[in-house]
């Protein structure tokens, strides 16, 4: 009776598994290749090109074998940012609370080039038209960026983008739920919280005002940051 068990023991172990069969090594192998040395292919065109040289393999199995990557997949936008730093600019608005739980809104603009803070201001109602009045004075004609990154919020309107076109500035918003697309005003938001408004109580709008005025000029005149730029030093100018 024991040998009866071990038997049927025995056969369930070796007895086939049902799915599609594994891929051979060399194909595999293949994949692999021409994932690596293609890295803009994804599964369709991979499943393609194997196709033409008359290996049948389901897309679905060759994905499997694929090199993973990591980090965002949006190699356009980082080539972007690259080739035209120079002549971009990104803004955003970040929320600051006083004592009094009134919530005040702060609008930084930065230089990607040069990764220094042009403006910064503050208000306690924020509307597209208070923001197209802030690019105004944060670009004069003669010092315009040719981008402007910012993201989808409903501020930036109509009145904004006509803004933007008249001063001669090509709006770039950037997909939804993409904050690291606008990494340089997000990290700049970032160190103003934890260096600045973090460490005070804010009484109302004109002490805010003062508070970020003097750190902008700490941010580009001493913060440890400016001495890795290989650059000389930015204009400053805050309302």
């Amino acid at each position: 009776m024991a040998q009866g068990r071990f038997s049927l023991l025995l056969a369930l172990e070796v007895a086939p598994v049902g799915g599609r069969p594994q891929i051979d090594a060399e194909l595999r192998a293949l994949i692999r290749l021409m994932s690596i040395e293609n890295p803009l292919w994804g599964a369709p065109r991979i499943h393609g090109e194997l196709l033409t040289l008359g290996f049948q393999v389901a897309q679905s199995s060759l994905a499997k074998y694929m090199v993973k990557r990591r980090g965002p997949s949006s190699r356009e936008w980082r080539t972007f940012l690259r080739n035209h730093a120079p002549n971009i600019a990104a803004m955003d608005l970040f929320v600051v609370p006083t004592i009094g739980f009134q919530l005040l809104y702060a609008l930084v603009i930065v230089r990607l080039d040069r990764r220094s803070l042009v403006w910064i201001n503050v208000t306690a109602n924020p509307t597209a038209e208070w923001v197209a009045r802030q690019i105004t004075e944060a670009f004069p004609r003669d010092e315009a960026r040719r981008y402007l990154i910012r993201d989808r919020d409903r501020i930036y309107g109509s009145v904004v983008t006509r803004r933007l076109r008249a001063l001669g500035i090509r709006d770039k918003p950037t997909p939804s739920a993409s904050p690291w697309q606008n990494g340089y005003a997000e990290r700049l938001i970032g160190s103003i919280r934890r260096e600045c408004v973090d460490h005070v109580i804010v009484l109302g709008e004109a002490q805010l005002r003062r508070i970020l005025r003097s750190y902008g000029r700490y941010y580009n005149d001493i913060r440890t940051h400016r001495h890795w730029i290989r650059m000389r030093r930015p204009r400053v100018q805050f309302n």
